[in-house]
């Protein structure tokens, strides 16, 4: 019988972390769920690592694999999951992320409780502590929020933190709308491709912003926080995911579009105009805080 839940982790040459990772998943107390683990051609121990994974936990996990062990990117991987899959409710994981417990029945309660919200986050702890550093808890939101106006508040178009991936639970009636990763985010465009995959259920469905924390997203040398930190290649993907999402509005008819097209076109100015985009950007920051502040007291929170 088909679970409840589908787990979809992608991992490449993720030996390090990828034990922990899938731990945190077997460790939930909700149990009716299978584990994805989409090998991206990888040639280190992390192959060997999931295969045995899906031989100690039959009909838990399984192992999947791109034809002729291919190394096709982290959406080409993410989407292979989704097609492999059918539970009417999809969760994502990197594999160097870790959940924390109750991370799947704390969602499913939420999505149960909302039935016209189509997809599920919490705050999320920047994770440093596993290496010594200071660890930081990112709230994204508060409460439902409706579209377009998610994607006009949250990065990369607005200035609140985005969710992470890992911290997702989506309804597959939502994703069976054609909504899926974009392969073309590979290589040196890698940056933002949970961002194109994010700004396409922002412009669907509803989505609920819970307190929980149930995500330890792990920052480390090769993760994407630190890697659009220091090698330079932000503005370009940045202005990469600006062009397709441009083209991609221009395929698509719903109420907002006009205001979501005027805040790419905001988004290209501040790229061009880094000094004043940047003291532009600062400014917004400012005024969502002093909003949150002000009306924090109203805005809903799960009991």
């Amino acid at each position: 019988m088909t679970p409840p839940v589908s787990i979809i982790c992608p991992f490449y040459n993720a030996e390090r972390f990828l034990s922990e990772a899938i731990d945190s998943v077997l460790t939930q107390d909700f149990r009716d769920f299978e584990l994805l683990l989409v090998d991206d051609g990888s040639s280190d121990r992390s192959t060997q690592i999931a295969r045995d994974s899906a031989q100690r936990h039959p009909g838990l996990v399984r192992y999947l694999e791109h034809a002729g062990h291919a190394n096709r990117g982290a959406a080409a991987s993410r989407n292979a999951g989704l097609e492999a899959s059918q539970s009417p409710f999809v969760a994502f994981i990197d594999s160097d992320d870790v959940w924390r417990p109750g991370k799947l029945s704390g969602q499913l309660a939420i999505l149960e409780r909302y039935p016209e919200v189509g997809m599920v986050c919490g705050a999320v702890n920047y994770w440093r502590s596993w290496d010594g550093g200071a660890d930081e808890v990112l709230v994204s939101g508060t409460g439902i929020s409706r579209p377009p106006a998610t994607a006009l508040r949250l990065y990369p178009l607005g200035v609140d933190v985005a969710p992470c991936p890992s911290d997702l639970m989506v309804r597959r009636s939502v994703l069976d709308g054609g909504i899926r990763f974009e392969p073309d985010f590979v290589g040196r465009w890698f940056l933002y491709e949970d961002q194109a995959f994010l700004v396409k259920l922002y412009l669907t469905t509803p989505m609920y912003f819970a307190p929980n924390v149930w995500l330890d997203y792990r920052i480390h040398d090769q993760s994407c926080v630190v890697t659009m930190t220091s090698d330079g290649l932000e503005p370009e993907n940045r202005r990469y995911f600006l062009n397709w999402l441009e083209r991609y509005l221009g395929s698509k008819d719903f109420a907002g579009r006009e205001r979501v097209i005027s805040a790419v076109a905001r988004a290209h100015w501040e790229l061009d105009h880094p000094v004043l985009g940047s003291l532009f950007r600062k400014g917004r920051t400012l005024y969502r805080r002093l909003l949150t502040v002000a009306s924090g007291l109203s805005r809903p929170v799960l009991p």
